[in-house]
């Protein structure tokens, strides 16, 4: 495992008063559900982390060390109250899990079934969450994980904008209607956000959602992370993430990178900071497929020229399209950033190669 990187700047300091000492985060088994519970525990929280499967997470998170401040739940979005026991005693909740049955072949009329087993599905999840903490008497604050599939750097029109900001929302007609590369993920992601902060409206609850872009570097979890595996999909060819990540530049100019530990501590940064409000981008920075593969070409010169130099095939792409991809909302508010893009890259590189997910790849 990649150690934390030592003389780096300290985080901007929380407006708040010191952090509550119980919080629970949902999706505790995920990338970044379980490197969130282990930064938690590091800071001092006591933490209730929830899973459908409490055998895989306690397998996962018992290596923290930590037992005494960890509970692990049976909780699943599908059902009803599932989170009551969770959530009660926590001042704060990281809404991190997400519903992720995708599917679509076995479906006749595609729209039908996506609206009818997937979105309705994750919208109502996310609501039983809420619903949740509602009737908990002790959350003050739920911070929602969405995505940066729910931005575009395209105008109605088609035409790059010059800054993608919080407001630059995908537009939800147009992806019913264009159906892109990762269509249903896009819908589901806005549209579980969008009713998130129209419950918590309604309830008087204090949200706030950071917009995660590519996560990558080291992991804790036994498998390789897609997102990582996304990342490395010009070197490795994959034929089935590859295209998401076209799609990702295709919607946005580039791709946006966060740091495994940069995101997680945004997440308890912006729980601590008492100032947050809303929708936060929180991207380190950004890079274009073909600057990913001469990094990786660079990096990896063993593996094959051809699939490097399928990533310099995009029809209709510049880089002098590219948009500015802004994280100064976060900034401004005093969150500081660790790891750069190349920190990222090369730390993706180095734990999947500690992995030897790498190792099926070279010629």
């Amino acid at each position: 495992m990649i150690k934390r990187r030592e003389g780096m700047a300290s985080r901007g300091q929380a407006a708040s008063a010191p952090p509550a000492s119980t919080v629970c985060v949902t999706g505790a088994t995920g990338y970044i559900g379980s490197w969130l519970v282990r930064s938690l525990l590091h800071r001092g929280y006591i933490v209730h982390a929830t899973a459908r499967d409490t055998g895989k997470a306690s397998q996962i998170l018992s290596r923290f060390g930590r037992s005494d401040r960890l509970k692990i739940f049976r909780a699943d979005l599908r059902e009803e109250g599932s989170f009551d026991e969770a959530v009660e005693g926590c001042a704060g909740v990281f809404h991190v899990a997400a519903f992720m049955e995708l599917g679509t072949s076995v479906a006749e009329n595609i729209e039908d079934h996506v609206r009818s087993k997937i979105l309705e599905p994750a919208v109502r999840g996310t609501i039983n969450l809420l619903r949740s903490c509602s009737r908990s008497s002790t959350v003050k604050r739920v911070i929602f994980t969405s995505s940066v599939s729910t931005i575009t750097a395209k105008n109605d029109d088609g035409a790059w904008a010059p800054m993608v900001d919080e407001s630059s929302f995908v537009s939800v007609d147009r992806v019913w209607k264009e159906k892109p590369n990762g269509w249903v993920y896009v819908l589901m992601k806005r549209l579980t956000e969008e009713k998130a902060f129209e419950f918590a409206k309604e309830k008087g609850m204090d949200l706030v959602s950071i917009i995660s872009p590519t996560v990558a570097g080291p992991f804790l979890t036994p498998s390789v992370p897609i997102s990582n595996q996304v990342i490395l999909s010009p070197l490795t060819g994959d034929p089935e993430l590859y295209p998401i990540l076209v799609a990702v530049q295709s919607r946005l100019g580039s791709i946006a990178l966060a740091h495994i530990e940069d995101i997680c501590d945004a997440h308890i940064f912006l729980l601590e900071t008492a100032a947050a409000r809303g929708r936060y981008i929180c991207a380190a920075g950004s890079c274009t497929i073909p600057q990913l593969s001469y990094f990786f070409s660079l990096q990896h010169p063993s593996f094959a020229s051809d699939q490097i130099q399928m990533s310099e095939d995009i029809e209709g792409f510049t880089c002098s399209a590219c948009s500015v991809i802004c994280s100064r909302k976060i900034t401004d508010l005093g969150f500081e950033f660790k790891y750069s893009v190349k920190d990222i890259l090369k730390e993706t590189l180095s734990s999947c190669a500690e992995s030897r997910f790498l190792s099926d790849f070279k010629t």
